[in-house]
């Protein structure tokens, strides 16, 4: 199981790829953020991430590797939980 650091590292990496669009990286920085937010329950913090890859994903801006990579990102995030 991932830890919620590597994670999150995961997703500031993405979002300082070049060719992620600016409103994706600002997006996988705050599930980034929201994440990592130790005074909030995790269940609540993997809800609130899980949404943001969600909206994330649904973009029509952003390339299929990319989608690829936050499906990915979102597995994870919901293995937090477990």
């Amino acid at each position: 199981m991932p830890s919620v650091d590597a994670v999150t590292d995961r997703m500031r990496d993405l979002a300082d790829k070049d060719g992620v669009p600016s409103n994706i990286s600002e997006l996988l920085e705050e599930a980034a953020e929201t994440l990592q937010e130790e005074d909030k329950e995790l269940s609540v913090r993997v809800n609130t991430a899980s949404s943001l890859l969600d909206q994330i994903s649904n973009d029509p801006n952003i390339k299929q590797h990319t989608r690829t990579e936050i499906w990915n990102l979102a597995s994870k995030v919901e293995s937090l939980e477990d």
